[in-house]
C-alpha cells in the first residue's frame, strides 16, 4: 500500500463519515415522532459504528486522524443546514428529501472505500476480506433503507395535492 495515499484517503473518508454521522443523528432527532423513527435511529447508529470501525482501522494501521479534517466534516454538515428550503423558521419536506440524497451519497462513498480496501486486504490485512464483505453488505443495506425512506419522503412532498 502506498502509505501517504492511504493516510490521505482514510482521513478524507473520516471527514465524510463525521458529516454523515452528524447528518444521520440530526435526521433521527428531527423525525423522532415519525413512523420511521426507529429506522432512522438504527441507521444513525449503524453509520456511527462504521465511523468507529474506520477509526479503529486507522489506529491499527498507525494512521493518525487529522483533526482539521474531522472538524471540516463536522462544520460542513452544520453549514449545509443554512440552505433555503422554502420555509423561514421550520423544516420543509424538501429538506428531508435532499438530506436523504446526501446521506445516500455518503453511504455509497463508504461502500466504495470498503471495496477499494479489499485488494490490499487480500495481500496485507489488517481487515480480512470477510470483514470488508460484511461492511460492504451493511452499506448496501443502509443504501436500501435510505432509498426506501427517500421514496416515501418524495412521494409525500412532491406528489401530494396542494391545498
Amino acid at each position: 500500500m502506498h502509505r501517504d495515499a492511504l493516510r490521505i484517503y482514510l482521513n478524507d473518508h473520516l471527514s465524510g463519515a463525521t458529516s454523515g454521522v452528524e447528518l444521520a443523528r440530526r435526521m433521527a432527532r428531527a423525525h423522532r415522532s415519525s413512523p420511521r423513527a426507529a429506522e432512522l435511529r438504527r441507521l444513525a447508529d449503524d453509520i456511527a459504528q462504521d465511523r468507529k470501525t474506520l477509526r479503529e482501522l486507522m489506529g491499527v494501521l498507525g494512521i493518525a486522524p487529522h483533526r482539521y479534517k474531522v472538524c471540516t466534516g463536522w462544520v460542513m454538515e452544520k453549514a449545509a443546514r443554512f440552505k433555503p428550503n422554502g420555509r423561514a423558521l421550520r423544516r420543509a419536506g424538501l429538506s428531508t428529501i435532499v438530506e436523504l440524497e446526501a446521506l445516500r451519497m455518503g453511504i455509497q462513498g463508504k461502500y466504495m472505500l470498503w471495496r477499494a480496501l479489499t485488494p490490499p486486504a487480500q495481500r496485507t490485512g489488517p481487515l480480512t476480506t470477510a470483514q470488508l464483505d460484511e461492511l460492504m453488505g451493511r452499506a448496501q443495506s443502509q443504501m436500501a433503507t435510505v432509498e426506501e425512506l427517500h421514496l416515501a419522503a418524495a412521494d409525500a412532498v412532491l406528489n401530494r395535492e396542494q391545498d
